[in-house]
């Protein structure tokens, strides 16, 4: 008898996402192959690690010969680094699709072209262009470096007309480089994600809406399903489907969305697991990191229902005491191994329960243990609403 070959995803970045997509695809009898630039990245904790910059074409050609299809964990990596690979391996989701995804100009022009909404936006180069940008967009607003951002990082937000002066010391630098972007800010009722998956045979499917709550332009907390959706997850779930059916996508992509009047904005896309996912983990019938795996090998698609109802405590600069966590009834805490810096995503917890009542009550006990009441009160307000 021959022995059986397990397939071989290579993931190009180190971080937790590569992380939490090794250990989904243990159990598919699929193994990993992991590139970064950091012989500590924390991916290389549970699956083999390259240690190789995206420049190193000798150290990516040996990569691309031990695996049977690339994808990647953030959206930084340089999408002409995708596409050279994709001419010697399947790379999903594909290069283009990055490409779009690296630029927030490229990426709200694609969505106006496919009936999503966005915010007024305008593009920056000059010092002059701000000026026409702003009496055109108005104020207040928010200047992006087009590139590169996330998390709040590369954003100045501009509280009135004055702050022009102010706004291009801290990112012109970056005009010639990454671009610029300016946005009008939303004055939002509600921040959501879609997370959805996109198949090899063109499968679509979208968990529940997610409800996201952010401190200093980082998650906090999310929740699943989203209370009081109306029609906004089939309309979501819509946007969704056309950005990836135009955009040939394969593989989880996350769709940022404000709501502002009942109506959905577009905010970013991310082509890849986001955060506002992890819930699905012990959530939903097959988390976003298991789907990805099976998209990008062609496999099936797995159940993209919810359990019952989840929230996530994410965990930026250090760790908090785990016990409360571990003590609480279907609560599930993940380290990422990584050091504590401030700033830094370093684990999660998702606390899971039947409805939204009980949901709430394990939140608060957790919450109460924890000292982090402020963090766990807008999501409380929201379920409690819900009951």
């Amino acid at each position: 008898m021959s022995e059986r070959r397990q397939p071989v995803v290579g993931i190009l970045g180190g971080g937790q996402l590569a992380r939490m997509l090794a250990l989904a695809a243990a159990p598919l009898g699929v193994n990993c192959l992991v590139v970064d630039g950091s012989a500590d990245a924390c991916a290389g904790q549970v699956a083999p690690l390259v240690v190789a910059d995206w420049s190193d074409r000798a150290a990516l050609e040996a990569f691309a010969r031990r695996v049977d299809v690339v994808t990647f964990d953030f959206e930084n990596v340089p999408a002409d680094t995708a596409h050279w690979l994709a001419e010697r391996v399947a790379v999903f989701p594909p290069p283009d699709a990055l490409a779009v995804a690296q630029d927030r100009l490229a990426e709200k022009t694609l969505f106006r072209e496919c009936g999503l909404a966005t915010p007024e936006f305008m593009t920056v180069d000059t010092r002059e262009q701000l000026d026409r940008a702003l009496a055109a967009v108005g104020a207040p607003a928010i200047l992006k470096t087009r590139r590169l951002g996330y998390d709040g990082k590369g954003q100045f937000r501009l509280k009135q007309l004055g702050d022009a002066d102010a706004a291009w010391a801290a990112l012109g630098a970056q005009a010639a480089t990454h671009g610029l972007i300016l946005e009008a800010f939303v004055p939002f009722e509600r921040e959501l994600s879609v997370i959805a998956v996109r198949g090899r045979d063109g499968e679509f499917r979208a968990w529940p809406l997610t409800g996201n709550w952010h401190v200093d332009g980082v998650l906090s907390m999310s929740l699943a399903p989203a209370p009081n959706l109306g029609q906004l997850q089939q309309r979501a779930s819509e946007h969704a489907r056309v950005l990836a059916e135009h955009l040939g996508y394969v593989g989880v992509f996350a769709l940022e969305l404000f709501v502002r009047d009942g109506e959905l904005l577009g905010n970013e896309m991310a082509p890849r697991v986001h955060n506002s996912g992890h819930w699905t983990i012990e959530g939903a019938h097959a988390s976003q990191f298991e789907n990805h795996v099976r998209a990008v090998l062609g496999l099936p698609l797995g159940d993209t229902g919810v359990r019952g109802a989840a929230a996530m405590f994410n965990w930026v600069g250090e760790l908090p005491d785990a016990a409360p966590v571990l003590q609480a009834v279907d609560a599930h805490w993940h380290d990422y191994g990584k050091q504590a810096r401030p700033g830094r995503k370093v684990g999660h917890a998702t606390v899971c329960a039947a409805d939204a009542a009980q949901l709430s009550a394990r939140l608060s006990g957790i919450a109460d243990a924890l000292g982090r009441e402020a963090q766990v009160a807008p999501v409380v307000q929201a379920l409690d609403a819900r009951t």
